[in-house]
Order: structure tokens, then sequence, then C-alpha cells
């Protein structure tokens, strides 16, 4: 996967697994970021290949305009998440992969084949 992987991730103790986890697999890092406005941020400023998103973060913000930004980027992303049924948040979040809380890094790496499988 050419470009790095973004995360959108406002627990630092996920957010760092989520981080060591990718570059174990040989992957760039976009992040970590933990809101909205700095992963709409990240994405404008390029190089983001797929992402793996938390849907609840703080303050009761949702990533629901992540989400959208990056499908109207063409960028394939995942939903982290504990929710039981994640996608039933919003239709944003319809067909992507799920990496469910918590997760190994086998969990991690099928999300990662799915994404490029679903790019492609």
């Amino acid at each position: 996967m050419a470009g790095a992987v973004l995360i959108v991730e406002d627990e630092p103790l996920v957010a760092m697994m989520l981080e060591e986890f990718l570059e174990i697999l040989g992957h760039d890092v976009a992040g970590p970021h933990e809101s909205v406005a700095q992963g709409l941020a990240a994405i404008g400023a390029g190089g983001v290949a797929a992402a793996i998103i938390d849907i609840n973060l703080r303050n009761g913000e949702t990533s629901v305009a992540l989400a959208q930004a990056l499908g109207d980027a063409g960028i394939p992303f995942a939903v982290a998440s504990g929710l039981a049924d994640a996608r039933a948040v919003s239709p944003a979040f319809a067909g992507r992969p799920v990496l469910a809380k918590p997760f190994t890094l086998a969990d991690l790496e099928r999300v990662l084949g799915a994404l490029v499988f679903s790019a492609g």
C-alpha cells in the first residue's frame, strides 16, 4: 500500500497500539490524530492511502464527516469501534470493514487486507 495509513483515535493507548502494529506490518502512519478537524487536515495534506477511524471521539464528536471525506476522496477506510454494530451508526460507515476493539495484530492485518482488496 503506497502512502500512509491515517489513524484517528482519541484513546491514547489504542492510538499508540495501532501505530505500533501498523509499523510492525511495514506501513507508514499519518497521525495518530484525535479529532475530526485533525483528521480532515491530514486528508487535505495528501499522502493518505487508507485510514482507520474511531467512530466515537471525545466530547460527543463522531467521525461521520471523516468517513464522508474519505469516501469522497476514494480512500479506503475501516472503522475501529467497541460497538456491537458499528456500521449501524451512520450510512457513511456502511460496507466498511470493522476493527473490533479490543483487537490483535492479526485482526488489524485482516482488516488492512480487506482495505487493499476493496480499494482494488
